[in-house]
């Protein structure tokens, strides 16, 4: 008799193969799908069970999965999806579910799911977050689509998701894109978090003059407190490596220049489209940006030979990690605001104090400042800001005034920090009645006639400006 698989996947690299063997030590029976030998005979190898398959031929693949089909694809975002999506469908069943896990872009997500639901057949774009080490162990897992398709693989990501309290890293995110969307903006966080991150340490190193080692224990004591994270607890660990070729830290030997693969910028694409603004995460993309023109950089930092010498106020770690915590929470208050914006525009319906609860663990944002967050959300789920909640506006009125002093400090040596910038300029502008976008409204209605709203009575006006 043949066996038969609870659970598909498409896309054996070592995150394919990691969430496959995940499912299995759940005791799903998983079978996977890839064109290269190599990498099926890796998934076997590592297998050690008939719990666990893998094959070349799409065909067997196929015929070897219970009804309705659960396919999960992990492959690089893009035309590839679309490929092996073609190459799947005719060979499904009505009712069959096939799962996007790859960074897609929601809106390809929203064409695939109006195609495929057309043909009959589910289709969900669910993120997943955790790296190679969360899909083996536990990762966060942001599924959308269809609610009824979602209770088909329930069982299976509720098994291998990260648990926090016992609660696992996974919920139904919304209809269509939702799943996909909510990862982009997760990963926009992620690229401000590792940007402010970055930026404490230049600062403490050319600042504050810390060596690798010193570097290495600050970041494992901020990682005791209110900072504690998945980042900053890696950014340890960074400090610890030696290099392979030379006698010094593998750290000092790394090119500072970044690369991206795109959801960073989704993100501040997606704002500026919404109307939403998100200055620090906006800040870490330009950030990518500009190390990537490490030859004009250099040959600027020759020609521009200003002394930083101005006055400086003394600074301590404290009020570093003060600083750098003040910048997390403008970080994530600026993606759930876009999270809360795109529901209304995309009809989403999103649970912000769900989406805080499955990025507890698992993920590369988790920190504990998300219980913060889902705390605020459980409190008052009608909460317009996270800025505005009660408990949100203690730990920033805490910081401030450190951050304030931080800034005044890179200002004064040259050190440049545009995302903690931002984000401090972010909040001011944020708790601003008053701001001098009166005369901007001015100067369009002399030079185009594009009118003005008044403060004192209703209505929109125009004016003659000889």
């Amino acid at each position: 008799m043949t066996q038969l698989f609870d659970f598909g996947l498409v896309g054996l690299g070592v995150m394919g193969r990691n969430f496959l063997l995940n499912v299995a030590d759940h005791h799903f029976f998983a079978i996977g799908l890839d064109t290269d030998a190599q990498k099926v005979s890796d998934l076997i190898d590592e297998g050690h069970s008939d719990i666990i398959e893998g094959t070349l031929d799409k065909v067997a693949f196929i015929k070897k999965l219970t009804r309705p089909r659960k396919i999960m694809l992990l492959v690089p975002a893009g035309r590839p999806v679309d490929h092996v999506i073609a190459d799947l469908v005719p060979l499904l069943d009505s009712g069959d579910l096939i799962i996007d896990g790859g960074n897609s872009h929601f809106e390809d997500t929203n064409r695939r799911f109006t195609s495929l639901k057309s043909k009959d057949i589910y289709f969900m774009g669910a993120g997943v977050s955790g790296g190679s080490e969360g899909a083996r162990k536990g990762p966060s897992i942001m599924p959308g689509g269809d609610p009824e398709a979602y209770e088909i693989i329930k069982p299976i990501f509720e098994a291998v998701a990260a648990k926090v309290n016992d609660e696992p890293c996974v919920n139904f995110m919304g209809k269509g894109s939702a799943g996909n969307y909510v990862k982009m903006i997760h990963n926009g966080i992620e690229y401000s978090l590792m940007q402010l991150i970055g930026e404490s340490y230049q600062l403490m190193k050319l600042g504050l003059k810390q060596d690798n080692h010193r570097l290495k224990q600050t970041y494992h004591d901020w990682n005791q407190g209110v900072l504690q994270s998945f980042l900053v607890e890696i950014t340890s660990q960074i400090f610890d490596k030696k290099d392979d070729f030379t006698s010094g830290d593998l750290v000092d030997q790394i090119l500072d220049k970044a690369k991206q693969k795109g959801t960073g910028k989704w993100t501040s694409q997606n704002a500026m489209d919404l109307g939403v603004a998100i200055p620090t995460i906006d800040a870490a993309v330009s950030m990518r940006q500009i190390s990537s023109m490490k030859d004009i950089r250099m040959k600027a930092s020759e020609k521009y030979t200003e002394r930083s010498d101005g006055f400086a106020p003394e600074i301590s770690v404290e009020e570093v990690r003060d600083a750098l915590y003040f910048a997390f929470i403008m970080s994530y208050a600026q993606g759930m605001d876009q999270l809360s914006r795109a529901s209304k525009e995309y009809q989403y319906d999103l649970n912000l104090q769900s989406i805080a609860q499955i990025w507890r663990g698992g993920c590369i944002i988790r920190a504990r400042f998300l219980e913060d967050i889902h705390l605020a959300y459980k409190n008052d789920s009608s909460l317009e800001n996270l800025l505005l909640s009660p408990a949100i506006i203690d730990k920033v009125n805490s910081v401030v005034g450190a951050t304030r002093k931080v800034v005044q400090y890179t200002v004064a040596k040259g050190i440049p920090t545009l995302a903690l910038s931002n984000a401090l300029n972010y909040f001011d502008v944020f708790k601003s009645a008053e701001l001098p976008l009166n005369l901007i409204q001015a100067q369009r209605d002399l030079f185009g006639s594009h009118t003005y709203e008044r403060k004192d009575r209703s209505g929109v006006f125009h004016s003659e400006w000889d």
